[in-house]
């Protein structure tokens, strides 16, 4: 009981998941906006605008800066933390959907032409998840997110 009421009082902890929450719900109400209807299970996807990931851990520095200091090492640590996850949201991640997409459509091709096992069962290749990184727009969303939620905190 000790450690849930400890969690509940951890400020830092509870803006940088309301930021994560309100971000994921801000893809529930886009793709509302564009495709008309409702799809929570949006909430717990990856990618899309804004990222999550960003709003999570600008949220985490922006709220450490404010309520520990700007000059501490726990804020210096966030800051850091929060830009390898932004590169790496652009960069690393969104290359592995780009590829993800190329053997798809590589996958797709080559099925046309019928593939057997040695059992003569047909092979069905299962399609690799494309949308897994984030477009320097949609980073720039979340951290968005994130900083005017802990700025309002």
């Amino acid at each position: 009981m000790e450690f849930f009421l400890s969690f509940l009082a951890n400020k830092v902890m509870l803006i940088s998941l309301l930021a994560w929450f309100i971000a994921q719900l801000a893809k529930v109400m886009m793709n509302f906006l564009i495709e008309r209807k409702i799809d929570f299970r949006l909430i717990f996807s990856s990618g899309g605008f804004p990222s999550s990931h960003t709003a999570i851990v600008c949220a985490l520095a922006i709220s450490i800066g404010k309520i520990y200091g700007w000059d501490t090492p726990s804020f210096a640590i966030a800051v850091v933390l929060a830009v390898i996850v932004m590169y790496d949201a652009t960069g690393v991640r969104r290359a592995a959907g780009k590829h993800a997409m190329a053997i798809n459509n590589l996958v797709e091709k080559l099925s046309q032409n019928q593939k057997f096992d040695r059992f003569g069962q047909n092979v069905q290749q299962e399609r690799l998840k494309e949308l897994i990184g984030h477009t320097p727009f949609e980073v720039f969303g979340g951290a968005l997110v994130g900083i005017l939620v802990s700025l309002f905190c």
